[in-house]
C-alpha cells in the first residue's frame, strides 16, 4: 500500500494489489489489535501459504509463456 494510506496501488482501493504489503497477512501484522489464538494463527499461516502458492503458479505460468514466445 503506497504511502500507507489504504488506497492500494495507484489509488485503486484496498485489496487491489498483489498482497505483498506490510499488512498483507493482517493476522500476523504488528498493528493487528485482536490477540490471536493458536487456531487463528494457524489459519493465517495456511492462508498465507495458499496465496504464496498461487503467486508462484502465476509467476511460473508467465515464465512458461515467455519461453514459448521465443
Amino acid at each position: 500500500m503506497p504511502r500507507l494510506d489504504g488506497t492500494g496501488p495507484m489509488g485503486q482501493g484496498p485489496m487491489t494489489g498483489r498482497g505483498m504489503g506490510p499488512c498483507a497477512f493482517c493476522a500476523r501484522c504488528p498493528y493487528f489489535k485482536k490477540p490471536l489464538t493458536k487456531k487463528d494463527e494457524l489459519e493465517a499461516i495456511e492462508d498465507e501459504e495458499k496465496m504464496l502458492k498461487q503467486e508462484l503458479e502465476a509467476v511460473q505460468k508467465e515464465k512458461q509463456d515467455l519461453k514459448a514466445q521465443k
